[in-house]
């Protein structure tokens, strides 16, 4: 996995039997039962279950990862966000 620096994100998105997305990125969107948000570098510790949505991934210098999921915990805690998704 790529290391992280101040401007990105080390993002890990699996479930049990298969990684979706691993590697540095600028942002990561979903939603919550509260709505949609963003997680940017040097966000604070978070937890969430997440909604029906499409997560998508902005990583440098390549396209947008976009995934549609069911549901799925997301982790961020010392710019590493790690989704749990159950599928």
């Amino acid at each position: 996995m790529a290391t992280a620096n101040t401007e990105n994100l080390n993002v890990k998105i699996y479930a049990p039997f298969r990684t979706y997305f691993e590697g540095a990125a600028t942002s990561i969107s979903a939603v919550n039962k509260t709505g949609p948000f963003d997680i940017l570098a040097q966000h604070k510790n978070f937890i969430s279950l997440l909604a029906s949505c499409k997560i998508t991934v902005r990583a440098p210098q390549r396209p947008d990862f976009v995934m549609p999921i069911e549901r799925g915990v997301m982790h961020v805690k010392a710019n590493k966000v790690t989704v749990f998704l159950d599928v």
